[in-house]
């Protein structure tokens, strides 16, 4: 299971000129279904979505990375998208990792489901299956993150995970974490406005 997570001050779906959901401060998150994801797959996607610290501390602003959505009780919008699971090798889209229609509609349910018992299920929106939407946000940073349940598992060129491993190992994890760590990270205060067209 892939997600890509975005920090939103505001966001919304329509269908067909109509808004089914929308959310104030939170979480954007588009849910991309592998073929053979598991309720495992979801329950990991969902502990990772709800614990990571993308937002300033409530108290002092300045202190970046601090708070999750559960922290400072923001709402999250879920919006099922298989084209995350793409394979772009060729010019035309490959979608054969992704799970298909009818049983991807049950696990997207399940993982709905998971995600409103594990916070509060009135901060829960999601958009409409299988429909075309136009989702629109306002991307508070901007600020987006990729989590995949099986880190490696879904490169579509051969030996990746291996050679993904021993390439962070040779390049020295230690020096690259740190400079990871010192990078300079836009302003809080600075937000990017996005509408896309999800299928």
């Amino acid at each position: 299971m892939r997600a890509v997570i975005q920090r939103v001050s505001s966001a919304s779906v329509t269908v067909d000129d109509d808004i089914v959901s929308k959310i104030s401060r939170g979480l954007m998150v588009l849910v991309g279904i592998g073929a053979d994801d598991t309720a495992s797959d979801v329950s990991s996607t969902i502990k990772k979505i709800l614990a990571l610290r993308v937002f300033s501390d409530p108290t002092d602003p300045k202190k970046m990375w601090k708070a999750s959505v559960k922290d400072i009780e923001g709402e999250i919008l879920c919006v099922s998208q298989f084209t995350l699971l793409a394979n772009t090798t060729k010019d035309k889209p490959d979608f054969h990792l992704a799970m298909s229609a009818d049983p991807a509609r049950e696990l997207y349910g399940t993982f709905l489901d998971m995600l409103r018992e594990a916070y509060v299920p009135e901060r829960i929106k999601d958009g409409k299956f299988g429909a075309m939407m136009n989702v629109s946000l306002t991307n508070d940073g901007p600020v987006t993150f990729t989590i995949d349940s099986r880190k490696y598992q879904y490169v579509g060129v051969s030996g990746g995970n291996s050679v993904g491993n021993e390439n962070a190992k040779a390049k020295g994890g230690a020096k690259s974490k740190k400079a990871l760590d010192t990078r300079q990270f836009p302003s809080p205060e600075t937000t990017t406005t996005i509408t896309s067209s999800v299928d």
